[in-house]
């Protein structure tokens, strides 16, 4: 018989009650991947219903004490969001009341022990082999600053952080401060002067445009050495949600749209764990120089992605019809496209994507958001005590009152969640003290002042060891193409929308960037088969022949006709001739931990 696997070997095994549910009781066993929940009585059930919860579907757990005085048990509580039959995600709650001990504080330390398990198990903290789990392993509870943008998308980011976001990452025990983003670059200019000591991971709330600020603002600092450390994330509430979609996959998931992507992503996030990205630096014609995380795109791709903006308020939708018209109004565009290949052992896909070679039921009570004060940063929800002119709103579990932020509209949050009728209501025993907290300065908008010694105008980001000066022959070793070209793309990670795997096999430190290209000649059937076919990372098992693809380390692009539309990372750049190289691991993506390879197998 082979030996059983490290993620079947039991951790914990106890015997509880069920809340509310009088004399169900339970058996757990908890392991490294899940929580096992068999039924002892009133009827055993070797497969009960709900009877395995994988840890990638909890976002946190809780201790809770009864309101009673005379009651000596205590209870846990773990936060669920299984998957239906049908995909969508549903918040789930299972409460264990432990009452086999005499006195309450007997009961409150084996709770505690059950809790801390489980939040070292999801936040990647090693659990000691002695068995003794106490709530010293967990460390402090990472800050994060949250930036929405309450235009993404369809204009919902807002509402979907409210009703979605926020409750996940207060189960999950995160501290965190959320700011509304009131215009374009708003986040550029307040990463530039935050201090950025104060946190521990920036997450945008929006599309991939936020985060592309974000990154830009942190290179852009006198310090980007120390700055671009500073781990950032993406929740998904816009339109593309293209990082969000290599993520998902990163994690496991099936793929995933709208608030199911969202909240898959949220659970990562909640798990903790960081992944190194790699960046693109893209100088152009003007020699200013951005970084991209995603893409570089010209001809038909950067057209829909433009064009479609005026048709925003449709979501993802937009790219459907975006395409429709482009492929009606099919242009080509003659350029001339240059590549350092990357070493193609390092490069090679996965066969089977056959790659051609080239050279919940959980709702926060819908508050209005508060005025805008068009201050350099508008605080709207914070759980860190901020001078603030306005009351904040304060995250589920921080020690400060709550007037605002209730779940299901009651108050304390946890009432809400458990209790029918005679029920004593349950409330909430923080496993530890807050930790201290200082208040965040506010800061003027533009960059901070220059560095000690710093030259006037000295260039910020790593250098570009790879790239002459644009205009200037490159070395023999570049490989170039001239030709009429309907796309040209240069991708960073997989996705080039939540719903579109344009480099199937790339990862997120792989230092490549995967071009791809599209010849004239292609038909508009065609090319509406490749990108049906790039909905599952198909597109280059056509063996369509006008379809080009290079692993590469940098590229230089010059467009050879006078009008056209050049994006980075979605967003319009001035045209002409742009050169790009990648720097691997540059910036630091908050991912969670990676999943099971096989899809939605969690």
């Amino acid at each position: 018989m082979a030996p059983p696997s490290a993620a079947s070997i039991p951790l914990l095994h106890g015997e509880f009650g069920s809340y509310p549910a009088c004399g169900r009781r339970v058996a757990l066993t908890l392991t490294l991947k899940a929580l096992h929940i068999q039924q002892l009585r009133p009827k055993p059930e070797a497969r009960p219903r709900g009877g395995l919860v994988p840890l990638a579907e909890v976002s946190g757990c809780c201790t809770l004490q009864s309101s009673s005085a005379s009651n000596t048990a205590a209870y846990f509580c773990i936060y669920t969001y299984p998957q239906g039959r049908r995909g969508g995600r549903r918040r789930t709650t299972h409460t264990f009341l432990v009452d086999g001990a005499a006195t309450y504080e007997e009961n409150r330390a084996e709770a505690q022990r059950w809790t801390t398990a489980l939040k070292c198990l999801l936040r990647g903290v090693p659990l000691p082999g002695d068995g003794e789990i106490t709530p010293d392993l967990l460390p402090r509870r990472p800050r994060l600053l949250l930036l929405v943008n309450p235009f993404g998308g369809r204009g919902l980011a807002w509402q979907q952080c409210m009703n979605h976001v926020l409750p996940m990452i207060s189960e999950a025990g995160l501290s965190f401060n959320l700011i509304q983003t009131e215009r374009q670059n708003h986040a550029r200019e307040l990463v530039q002067g935050l201090k950025l000591s104060e946190w521990d991971g920036i997450v945008t709330v929006s599309g991939d445009g936020l985060l592309y600020e974000v990154l830009n603002g942190l290179l852009d600092r006198p310090d980007w050495k120390e700055a671009v450390k500073m781990p950032v994330g993406v929740l998904p509430c816009g339109s593309g949600n293209a990082l969000a979609g290599a993520l998902n996959q990163f994690g496991g998931f099936q793929p995933a749209m709208g608030i199911d992507l969202l909240l898959n992503c949220t659970l990562l996030l909640c798990r903790g764990g960081s992944h190194p990205l790699d960046l693109l630096s893209v100088t152009l014609a003007s020699g200013t120089r951005c970084f991209s995380f995603l893409a570089v795109a010209w001809g038909f791709v950067s057209d829909v992605d433009i064009q479609s903006e005026r048709f925003r308020a449709l979501g993802n939708a937009r790219f459907t019809l975006g395409t429709v018209l482009g492929l009606a109004a099919l242009h080509t565009y003659p350029g001339r496209l240059s590549y350092l290949p990357a070493d193609m052992d390092s490069a090679l896909p996965n066969p089977a994507h056959s790659l051609p070679r080239a050279k919940s039921e959980l709702t926060l009570a819908p508050a209005p958001a508060p005025p805008v004060a068009h201050s350099p940063l508008h605080r709207s929800v914070s759980d860190l005590p901020l001078p603030l002119t306005q009351p904040a709103l304060v995250s589920p579990g921080s020690p400060e009152p709550l007037p605002e932020l209730t779940v299901n509209g009651r108050s304390p949050e946890l009432v809400g969640d458990w209790g029918g009728a005679g029920d004593a209501p349950l409330s909430p025993d923080p496993l530890l003290p807050s930790p201290p907290r200082s208040p965040i300065t506010e800061v003027p908008p533009g960059p901070p002042p220059p560095a000690p010694g710093a030259p006037e105008g000295c260039p910020r980001g790593p250098p570009d060891d790879l790239l002459p000066p644009l205009g200037s022959p490159l070395p023999p070793e570049w490989v170039t193409l001239e030709e009429d070209f309907v796309l040209v793309l240069a991708m960073s990670p997989s996705h080039l929308s939540a719903d579109l795997v344009a480099a199937p096999h790339a990862r997120f430190d792989d230092g490549l960037a995967h071009l791809c290209w599209v010849r004239a000649g292609v038909s508009r059937a065609t090319l509406l088969r490749l990108f049906l076919a790039m909905e599952r990372g198909a597109q280059f098992g056509l063996r369509c022949p006008h379809l080009g693809y290079a692993a590469v380390r940098a590229f230089r692009l010059e467009p050879l006709t006078p009008r056209g539309m050049l994006t980075v990372d979605g967003e319009l750049v001035e045209y002409g001739p742009l050169q790009a190289q990648v720097h691997p691991g540059l910036a630091t993506l908050l991912s969670g931990p990676p999943g099971d390879p096989s899809p939605g197998l969690l």
